[in-house]
């Protein structure tokens, strides 16, 4: 309050005028204000307009009366039209904050009566009112949100004043317009406003607005009267996370504003405000959604349109990804095209200590419409947001101070809108990363553009954000929304082709760190060097060649794209394996390996319900191999087999599958040996005998083993004898499978020889299932040339006693009618070589014991003799050697099968007969005896719980369909039924029997 001493300006009618409730009354209360302030302008009385506006200010805008206040608002804003634009700007300081004050008032109309004031304040101000946009831009922010339809309107008025203001006097900051050393303009940055020299203090009682982001003085050189971004973007940057949608309404219109004007490069500040803009997309009001959506493509397009000038120009200015290197001073990557930048602009990144005790030109300010050089204010996210504009004008002036004097510094070249522009793409990543997660539809498809738009412009700039786009962008690749769905395939196509594209080089491990040197020339390129050193730029080859795969971070990429195999969405998964196909083969010793979490989890994968994903898992597994030593690919192997033998299920739906597309990508003949060595030391028996049981049906069967199968029947060679013994020590754990092995060698003596060992072995039900499928598997294709062989007796004798053999095995089923008729078809040709004889069960033994012409298949499997002048036939293989191994094998798993072990297959003859009744039993089923016992009771109907134990996972892997034909399990009613002595079967009745024995628990009943 004045002092009392101190007469009052105004006559006691104007007290009361300005007090009066009646708006009449306070206006023309304040026409004679303005009239006084009229005549003390024209004698030049300026302190007597101190004492004027004084007394308004402290008895009447800050009464406690809202008649007083309002008055007072009228009164100052009559003052400021008194005053005109030419003496206003000095007593704006004081006439200012007591109406920002009023803008929070509770009364309504004292709120209205602001807005009407500050209004008339500006019109008359123009450009002086910038000083204060801060505060003003603070208070109509939140008068947008008012409830009071009168003051909305006012602060309506009042904000498309500020706006044609903010256009009319926008400028923007360039090198050469500095003004001081930095010191200077970090000491004026830290210094309170002073108001100006003979303006009136405001009541130090009534606090003014309180100190807002932003509002740091004016720097030495810069005119008040114009609009200056960098103090307003502070600000911008924290109202811009407001929750109310009419101030989100008015911010984006405000932002909108800003971009439309050319010469404040707003762009460059985009990542300050930008995570805002994306949270304004999931805003329940239509009306915020869509003027956000206008607002963001706006700024889409242009960072398109900058960075096509700038790269035009050959000035392309890119900030990227922020490292710290070991010297522990922070650096952000940039990528260039050019050379040395153009001399008025941004051309790379510096440090923050760098050249700060070098001189500084003259600083001046141009006006928006006038043609400058161009814009330097960029964002610089290692500082904080506020009270840092000196700092970085500080920092790019000393840069420019080092160019050579003689440059062209005046001005005169056109002004290119976005040219030195740099934009921060690294920053704006980071703040779109979390928003491609996001669970709003139309927050992840923009923010999926943009980032699309970014690996299209920036390319190199984005390598470094490799892990944490795929972990973003892969789970949509899924996505039921048809627009994100699009998107996200597009971006990801668009990230791998650019990692593909990557050239790699001999850096031989580890991550290295990526330092930049900006020197005077300005940076080219990213140089990947070792932690311990950083170096200069070198310019690139192209553009494409720019960086190294050195700058993605391949372990975090690698567990990103691990964790993506728990996705549920196929397509991820997918995906995923395919990136990580693509990554190994750019840097195949630095992306797998058969030790870490992600060679296991590839290994786990194998049993993923897609079959897809399996398919593209194998291609890996087996990538990863090629590019590996031989202990890698035995360790590989032994997990693999470890695989199936703890995943039962896995072995019977997928095993084919597996081995089959392993052996596409490797060595066939590599993996059956590796398989051979590691099964034939295995203690699981059981395990053993099934998965050489199911190696051995897609050796006979598989396309993809064709070549293997040729090689095996040439057992001239030296290779096939290897081949056929390292295989045949591990087979000997399924009988059934060795004795197939011999036929695909065309090794028949030896066959038959094992056939005689079949009598000491007990005849399960399992063995009596593959017998069945071998039958028919010799009516396949592959042992077309077995057939054959039939029609010349004279030199493949034993394979006749093989076929006669295995008829002999099998109950009277339909594979038994198969085999007999086959056989029966060339019993003519047997006769006619048997010298008349009539044979209708097989050769007589005179005929065929040494028919061969070797006159002995020990050696060579009954071949043909060699030709005159061939090479000395390869060395012998040890049949005998080989037989002892099968006889030993073979007891191993009857010693298991007694002491019950997890070797214990069910047994035939555990009701009470022996295995010769049982072997008799079967002589007589072939000889179409009645007193053929049926196989209830030799399966063990009254076995113990052992035989459903291990019977019932048989005859499910022969439902399965994965290794099994469909003859499996058909011998549970053998010989029942069947008169006469027929040995066969019509095809009702074996459909019938295969319909009995498909029923679950195969007629065998668990002990009690």
């Amino acid at each position: 309050m004045p002092p009392q001493s101190e007469p009052s300006p105004f006559t006691p009618q104007i007290v009361r005028g300005l007090s009066d409730k009646l708006y009449e009354k306070r206006k023309a209360a304040a026409l004679e204000v303005e009239r006084l302030i009229r005549d003390a302008l024209t004698t030049s009385d300026h302190a007597r307009i101190s004492a004027i506006l004084r007394t308004l200010i402290d008895d009447f805008a800050y009464s406690s009366l809202p008649n007083a206040r309002n008055g007072g608002l009228i009164a100052l804003a009559a003052a400021a039209i008194a005053l005109g634009i030419a003496d206003l700007s000095r007593h704006l300081d004081a006439i200012v904050p007591p109406i920002l004050s009023c803008f929070s008032d509770q009364d309504s109309r004292v709120r209205y009566y602001a807005c009407e004031s500050m209004y008339n304040v500006a019109k008359v101000a123009r450009g002086d009112i910038l000083k204060h946009f801060n505060e003003i831009f603070d208070a109509l922010s939140k008068l947008s949100s008012d409830a009071e339809p009168s003051v909305k309107n006012g602060a309506e008025l009042l904000d498309r004043l500020m706006k044609d203001i903010v256009s009319e006097r926008a400028v923007y900051w360039a090198p050469t317009q500095l003004e001081g050393g930095p010191e200077s303009l970090r000491k004026a940055a830290e210094q309170p406003t002073s108001p100006t020299v003979g303006s009136p203090s405001t009541n130090p009682v009534q606090p003014a607005v309180p100190p807002l982001p932003g509002t740091v003085p004016l720097l030495p050189g810069m005119k008040p009267n114009q609009f200056n971004l960098p103090r307003f973007i502070p600000l911008l940057a924290e109202r811009i996370h407001t929750l109310a949608p009419f101030t989100r309404t008015f911010l984006v219109q405000w932002i909108s504003v800003l971009d439309s004007v050319p010469d404040l490069e707003l762009i460059a500040y985009l990542p300050d405000f930008l995570d805002g803009l994306f949270n304004y997309l999931s805003d329940p009001n239509i009306d915020v959604r869509v003027a956000t959506l206008n607002v963001l493509a706006e700024f889409l397009k242009e960072i398109r349109d900058v960075v096509e000038t700038q790269r035009s120009r050959g000035a392309l200015k890119i900030r990227g990804k922020v490292t710290k290197p070991s010297n522990g001073r922070t650096h952000r990557r940039a990528w260039s095209d050019a050379g040395p930048p153009p001399p008025y602009s941004v051309g790379g990144i510096h440090d923050d200590d760098v050249n700060e005790k070098a001189s500084v030109k003259s600083l001046t300010i141009s006006s928006g419409p006038e043609p400058v050089e161009s814009p330097i204010v960029s964002s610089d996210d290692q500082i904080p947001a506020a009270h840092n504009a000196g700092r970085q004008e500080a920092k790019l002036a000393s840069d420019l101070s080092e160019k050579p004097s003689n440059e062209a510094i005046d001005g005169s070249q056109p002004y290119v809108p976005g040219l030195s522009v740099v934009l921060d793409i690294g920053r704006m990543t980071e703040i779109l990363i979390p928003h491609l997660m996001s669970t709003d539809e139309e927050t992840q498809a923009t923010a999926l553009r943009w980032i699309n738009e970014f690996i299209i412009l920036a390319r190199e700039v984005m390598l470094p954000y490799t892990p944490m786009l795929l972990n973003a962008i892969l789970p949509s690749s899924a996505h039921s929304v048809n627009d994100i769905l699009l998107h996200s395939v597009e971006t990801n196509s668009n990230l791998y082709k650019l990692i593909l594209d990557l050239p790699t080089n001999s850096l031989p491990s580890g991550e290295p760190q990526v330092s930049v040197d900006a020197s005077q020339g300005g940076p080219r390129a990213i140089t990947v060097t070792p932690p311990a050193e950083e170096t200069a730029f070198t310019p690139p080859a192209s553009h494409t060649n720019g960086a190294q795969l050195d700058s993605i971070d391949l372990h975090a990429t690698v567990d990103t794209l691990t964790l993506q195999f728990q996705d549920e969405r196929e397509e991820t998964r997918v995906a995923a394996l395919e990136w990580l196909l693509m990554l190994h083969k750019k840097a195949p010793r630095r992306v797998l390996n058969s030790d870490d979490a992600t060679f296991q989890a590839l290994l786990r994968t194998l049993s993923d319900s897609s079959e897809e994903v399996v398919k593209r898992d194998l291609q890996l597994l087996a990538q990863v191999s090629q590019h590996s030593d031989d202990e890698y690919f035995s360790r590989f192997m032994v997990n693999l087999l470890s695989l199936f033998s703890t995943d039962r299920r896995l072995l019977e739906t997928r095993g084919s599958l597996i081995i089959r597309q392993l052996c596409l990508s490797l060595n066939p003949e590599r993996m059956y040996r590796t398989f051979a060595e590691i099964l034939e030391r295995e203690e699981d028996l059981e395990f053993a005998s099934t998965m050489i049981q199911n190696l051995n049906f897609i050796l006979i069967t598989a396309p993809e083993l064709a070549d293997l199968r040729r090689r095996l029947k040439n057992l001239d060679s030296r290779d096939g004898i290897l081949l056929f013994t390292a295989l045949y020590r591990s087979w000997c754990h399924n009988a059934v499978a060795v004795f197939s092995l011999c036929l695909l060698a065309q090794a028949y003596e030896h066959a038959s020889a094992l056939l005689t060992l079949f009598a000491d072995l007990e005849i399960t039900v399992n063995l009596l299932i593959q017998i069945d499928k071998l039958v028919q598997l010799l009516e396949s294709p592959v042992f077309t040339y077995l057939r054959l062989q039939l029609l010349e007796p004279d030199r493949y004798p034993h394979l006749f006693k093989c076929l006669y053999g295995i008829l002999m095995l099998l109950p009277q089923s339909s594979a038994f009618a198969t085999l007999r008729n086959r056989l029966n078809s060339v019993s003519s040709m047997v006769f006619m070589f048997s010298g008349g004889a009539g044979m209708s069960a097989g050769l007589p033994a005179s005929t065929l014991s040494d028919s061969s012409p070797r006159g002995s298949v020990s050696a060579l499997g009954s071949r043909t003799r060699p030709k005159a002048g061939e090479a000395s036939p390869p060395p012998q293989v040890r049949w005998n050697e080989l037989l002892q191994q099968f006889r030993s094998v073979q007891a191993r798993h009857e010693r298991s099968r007694r002491l019950g072990g997890r070797g214990s297959v069910p047994s035939l003859d555990r009701s009470g007969n022996s295995k010769r009744r049982v072997r008799s039993s079967r002589a007589d089923e072939m000889n179409g005896g009645d007193d053929s016992p049926s196989l209830p009771h030799l399966s063990g109907g009254h076995g113990s719980g052992d035989h459903s134990r291990t019977m019932s996972p048989t005859i499910t892997r022969e439902r399965s369909g994965s290794f099994a034909s469909s003859s499996g399990g058909r011998y549970s009613r053998v010989g029942s039924g069947n008169t006469g002595g027929s040995p066969g079967r019509t095809s009702s009745e074996s459909s019938r029997v295969v319909r009995k024995t498909t029923a679950p628990g195969f007629g065998v009943r668990r002990a009690q």
